[in-house]
């Protein structure tokens, strides 16, 4: 009687379902047409930050031309990239290192 399980073989994944399962960073970039009291409502609005945090990444769009606003799956991502984009906001979606 044999009483050893079969072994699972392992599964190999694709370099492109490797690459999906990375974290993604929604950027927002700097433009000349949005307030910054505007910037800091979608902010708040889309993400639920707080007044500071939302005037923190505000300020950073402004002072450094863009500014990462959440890092997470694609999926949510790119729920967020099209959120505010919506909103009239310049964002891309980046793949996190």
């Amino acid at each position: 009687m044999n009483l050893s399980l079969p072994i699972p073989e392992l599964e190999e994944k694709t370099e492109e379902e490797i690459a999906t399962n990375k974290p993604w960073k929604v950027i927002v970039l700097n433009d000349p047409v949005n307030l910054m009291n505007y910037v800091v409502m979608v902010f708040r609005k889309v993400f639920g930050y707080n007044e500071t945090k939302a005037t923190k990444h505000m300020m950073e769009v402004h002072e450094l031309g863009k500014s990462v606003l959440w890092v997470g799956e694609r999926e949510q991502a790119e729920s967020y990239m099209y959120q505010l984009q919506r909103w009239k906001l310049q964002t891309v979606l980046e793949q996190d290192d």
